[in-house]
């Protein structure tokens, strides 16, 4: 079961992934700092770094900045593609927390959106 998904904006391709505050839970505990860096393992077992930070005032809105950007570049990643997260057991006890990330594309026939096929790994 996905920890969290979300269909992707224009902002989230390019500029950031704001991850909705009712999944702050799902993600790596920030054990009272503002960031936390994780680990994500895509379909084709590529692991990628990202760093989710929280304002320092107001709400504490998550946002994914470091290597999103180049993971979006890599998998061509479009407003209206979808992005979900997995977290898995972390069985040899590191610090760093490592996750599962999967892409879907956003299928369209005559305009209209028929959902999302996955992105299989080469």
């Amino acid at each position: 079961m996905e920890n969290f998904a979300k269909i992707l904006s224009k902002t989230d391709v390019q500029k950031r992934l704001s991850v909705p505050t009712k999944y702050l839970s799902s993600l790596p505990s920030f054990n009272g700092d503002r960031a936390v860096e994780f680990q994500a393992m895509d379909e084709s077992g590529c692991v990628w770094a990202f760093k989710c930070s929280t304002r320092r005032k107001r709400h504490p809105k998550p946002v994914l900045t470091k290597g999103w950007l180049a993971f979006v570049a890599c998998k061509n990643l479009k407003a209206g593609d979808k992005v979900a997260f997995y977290k898995l057991k972390n069985k040899c006890r590191s610090a760093t927390h490592v996750c599962k990330v999967r892409v879907s594309k956003q299928v369209k026939i005559f305009g209209s959106v028929f959902g999302h096929s996955p992105i299989r790994a080469p």
